[in-house]
């Protein structure tokens, strides 16, 4: 396996278990705010062995222990008054999430048992419905509270950069299957469905993937208007999963500085030079510069030079590498970007409006699970995974693990059993009827529930595999 790869899967496992722990937290929190009973509360799954046991009621920790089989006792011995010193808490040692066992309730669980016998007060089902809601809807509102506190912290130490599409002048890079629709490498995105584009940012860019017809401009005087077949949201995912982001900006070739004794330096060039061509070579992108250089290897060749706004040529000499000795300057001093940097009252503002737009446009692609298309882009924890950066970065790593706490909370908000929102649909037809639902129907929809979840994440998981081994 390759460093990328545990890299990439030690994101993974980190950012899921903080999620979950977030979002088992928020039922814990509710939980013991009406004196619900929480038998255990517990960081990833601890079949048979838990690495770390505590139960803060006999002042007991233990390692890497068989789970003890005392539930009857502990809930036999549990008084009318519970506190938080009556639960569990633990570390498994299964590393995908975790959970809250909250007494008298039917989840995952499936303790029938407890179920059968009379109802305690300090039981989940003995509370009052709207306070049963407050308990199921907790996961979801903490994660998206996570979301909020994440993007505020990201604004509060990196700021918001703003990037208007008119701006990039050089367009876009896009990927091979935008390339077989007919988008070109350079083209500016003007409208989708009609609707125009302002801003470079993911929810542009979504709603040009999702959109049925795209206008670009085309060498800087041709509007061109492509059409977005079914199948492509599916074909873009899986160029995504192979690192081919649809699109992003071009580079184009600006110098910031030189390295020493190396053809560049040699050849007088010098910070703020843009190279606009090697040769014959036109390149208005770093992606052409390159291909350009590799091309010739060992060479000498003419570079066409930019520099305060004249055009010139200088002969430099390429290494055997491919390389000129440079360094990029920095986009936001190529392109108009603007850096807003907030205080820490200002940034809670800007978080909520962030984690409101990923909700929006989260919701907004959840149609496309409904298709066949949209079927076959569905990805597991592979998937997943290959959305985190190959080498460790903290700014990436907390934008990824915030999208996904908006995805952990709409995904969980879903009326389907099994789910918290299976859980409110039913709390919301006992507040509007006056009638709960027989713990049978509970036991049978939670059972129905776990197995379409089940069927689910095979589905999911088995599209990653296919994808891996046979495409």
């Amino acid at each position: 396996m390759s460093a990328t790869f545990w890299i990439k899967t030690l994101e993974l496992i980190l950012a899921l278990s903080l999620l979950v722990i977030v979002h088992e937290f928020g039922h814990y929190f509710f939980a013991r705010i009406f004196g619900i009973w929480v038998e255990k509360f517990y960081m990833f799954f601890n079949p048979k062995i838990s690495i770390v046991r505590w139960d803060p009621k006999a002042k007991k920790v233990t390692f890497f222990k068989r789970n003890p089989d005392d539930d009857a006792e502990r809930q036999a011995a549990q008084t009318e008054k519970s506190s938080w010193r009556d639960t569990i808490y633990g570390i498994g040692w299964v590393p995908l999430g975790g959970y809250c066992k909250i007494a008298g309730m039917i989840d995952e669980s499936m303790d029938t048992e407890q179920m059968k016998q009379p109802a305690k007060p300090y039981e989940f089902r003995s509370k009052p419905a709207w306070k049963r809601l407050l308990v199921m809807i907790g996961g979801v509102l903490f994660n998206f509270l996570a979301a909020i506190v994440i993007y505020s912290g990201i604004v509060y130490a990196y700021g918001d950069m703003t990037l208007n599409i008119e701006d990039i002048t050089e367009g876009m890079n896009y990927c091979d299957s935008a390339h077989k629709i007919g988008f070109q490498d350079g083209d500016i995105p003007l409208t989708a469905d009609g609707k125009k584009l302002t801003e470079f940012n993911g929810r542009e860019i979504q709603s040009i993937y999702m959109a049925k017809t795209v206008t670009v401009l085309r060498n800087h005087r041709d509007t061109v208007t492509i059409n977005l077949p079914k199948s492509f949201i599916t074909d873009a995912n899986n160029d995504a999963e192979n690192g081919q982001q649809f699109m992003d900006y071009r580079m184009p070739v600006v110098i910031a500085q030189t390295q020493p004794r190396m053809g560049a330096e040699k050849a007088g060039l010098k910070q703020g030079d843009r190279l606009l061509a090697v040769n014959n070579d036109t390149t208005p992108s770093y992606t052409e510069f390159t291909a350009a250089l590799t091309a010739n290897k060992g060479k000498a060749v003419r570079l066409c030079v930019l520099r305060d706004g004249k055009q010139q040529y200088v002969n430099a000499d390429i290494d055997s590498d491919g390389k000129l000795g440079i360094q990029l300057m920095d986009p936001t001093k190529v392109y108009k970007v603007q850096i807003n940097h907030y205080n820490l009252l200002q940034c809670i503002p800007r978080g909520i409006q962030m984690g409101w737009d990923k909700m929006v446009s989260y919701v907004k692609a959840l149609k496309l699970i409904f298709t066949p298309e949209g079927a076959k882009s569905l990805g597991g924890f592979g998937a997943i995974g290959s959305i985190f950066p190959d080498e460790w970065n903290w700014l990436d790593f907390w934008s990824i693990t915030a999208f996904l706490s908006v995805i952990l909370a709409v995904m969980n908000i879903l009326p389907i059993p099994a789910l918290d929102g299976g859980h409110v649909l039913f709390l919301l037809y006992e507040i509007i009827t006056g009638r709960q639902p027989s713990e049978k129907f509970l036991e049978r929809a939670q059972t129905i529930g776990m197995a379409l979840l089940f069927a689910l994440l095979l589905f999911a998981n088995g599209n990653d595999i296919y994808r891996f081994f046979f495409k």
